[in-house]
């Protein structure tokens, strides 16, 4: 778990949502929608019912606010905030948003690569809103990406019990389409779930 799991949940009432001025921030109230997804309660669930395990709509359109507060706009999204994202998918066993988190957490990851990388990237609102593809933004050659980046992600794909297409496209959108042909053949390497 990161850093932001050291905050109990039963010790904020609300996340401030204005409030969040950087990765630190949001990775932090990002942890509150992990604990809520895990337990069930917690500032995220309160006022419906909420399983533990499970990961619904709301869960995903409140890492979609953190994701989005105003004072984060112009930055990329952050290792910590990534992390946390792949916690919480880790941590949602029972789906029931119709893929909304995991787009999110796709298009969240490559821009955090992508800046990772010393691309240029579009503003938060731009790259993780579900109405732009992510084709359009995001690296296509594997011109210029950090390989660093590429085995942090590889890393945290690893493993996951959530065998999921579209970590096979998020590797091939970051390695780049130029080399899908290296991508096909990763799996006995990374364990993309392919």
């Amino acid at each position: 778990m990161s850093a932001a799991a050291s905050v109990p949940a039963d010790t904020i009432e609300v996340i401030d949502i204005p409030a969040i001025a950087d990765g630190v921030a949001s990775a932090r109230a990002l942890a509150l929608v992990r604990d809520g997804v895990i337990t069930g309660e917690g500032p995220t669930t309160r006022g419906r019912v909420h399983f533990s395990r499970s990961l619904d709509a709301d869960d995903a359109a409140w890492c979609e606010r953190v994701l989005l507060a105003a004072a984060l706009a112009d930055l990329p999204v952050s290792r910590a905030e990534a992390e946390t994202l792949f916690e919480i998918s880790d941590a949602g066993a029972e789906r029931s948003d119709e893929g909304r988190f995991d787009g999110l957490l796709a298009r969240a990851v490559v821009h955090h690569a992508a800046a990772a990388s010393g691309l240029p990237v579009p503003p938060r609102n731009v790259a993780l809103s579900p109405e732009t593809p992510i084709e359009s933004w995001a690296p296509t050659q594997a011109v210029g990406v950090n390989v660093e980046v590429l085995e942090w992600i590889a890393g945290q794909m690893r493993g996951k019990r959530r065998a999921s297409p579209i970590f096979a496209t998020l590797a091939a959108t970051l390695i780049g389409a130029a080399t899908l042909p290296l991508v096909q053949s990763l799996p006995s390497l990374i364990d993309l779930g392919m």
